[in-house]
């Protein structure tokens, strides 16, 4: 059985004026990175935002199924709590709360969602100075409030810092290599790579290749108006990088 399972997914924007995903097919096994490539507008960010739940997104038909489970009427928390992730290409800022209060809090309503006990002050603080060790991120960094200040490569490597802590099972990554410059796009790709495992699924969404040269995927998927219209393996995204987009969008 497949980790994530997407049959026939059809969302909109608007009220149900826009129509964005239009018939979208998916299957992630447990244990694989699949990529997700395409143009702008495409539907590549409505996917994530919709498999997560986000307000002003609506599902007019098919089904999202995680382990089994139809996730389409989950609260956004509930979601996040069965283990998805969401990193975003934008991450918002958040002042007045200290980026290592905002992580342990996540951490604890998670657990307390699944009915676990929260993670005692020295247990977080030992694992989150060995989580942000492995991504060159200060105690410093960690005092500061969230994001507030931070450079672009700064932003994406707490997100990935805060998939380490909070370990989900599905990671979904939307365009983690907007705007990093290749020092930091390795030290992400790091962080990114140390998570990957045979009980963890993964979607890496993004327009370049490059990204892919360090996240390497088992599967790449293209989408267009909405759908996947093209599987492959890795050398899909070399295909993409060399080709562009085109024949694929006259095809959708």
């Amino acid at each position: 059985m497949p980790m994530l399972e997407i049959t026939n997914l059809h969302a909109s924007v608007d009220d149900g004026e826009k129509p964005i995903l239009k018939g979208l097919d998916l299957s992630v096994p447990k244990g694989e990175v699949h990529a997700i490539m395409g143009p702008n507008g495409s539907g590549k960010s409505t996917l994530s935002y919709v498999l997560t739940g986000r307000d002003g997104y609506d599902v007019t038909d098919g089904k999202m199924a995680f382990d089994g489970e139809e996730i389409g009427e989950l609260a956004p928390e509930e979601r996040a709590a069965r283990g998805l992730y969401l990193s975003f290409q934008y991450p918002v800022e958040i002042p007045g709360v200290p980026t290592m209060t905002f992580i342990r809090e996540a951490m604890n309503a998670q657990r307390k969602t699944r009915g676990e006990d929260e993670i005692s002050a020295p247990d977080f603080m030992r694992l989150i100075r060995e989580k942000a060790a492995l991504l060159d991120v200060s105690m410093d960094m960690l005092k500061r409030p969230v994001n507030v200040g931070f450079s672009g490569g700064e932003k994406k490597r707490m997100e990935i810092l805060q998939a380490l802590v909070l370990e989900p099972r599905f990671l979904i990554l939307d365009e983690t290599d907007s705007g990093l410059d290749i020092d930091a796009l390795k030290v992400v790709s790091d962080g990114v790579n140390a998570l990957r495992s045979p009980e963890r699924g993964m979607l890496v969404i993004t327009h370049y290749q490059r990204l892919l040269e360090y996240i390497t995927p088992d599967r790449v998927h293209v989408m267009s108006a909405g759908r996947i219209v093209a599987s492959g393996g890795p050398e899909l995204a070399k295909e993409l990088e060399a080709e562009g987009y085109d024949k694929y969008v006259r095809a959708a």
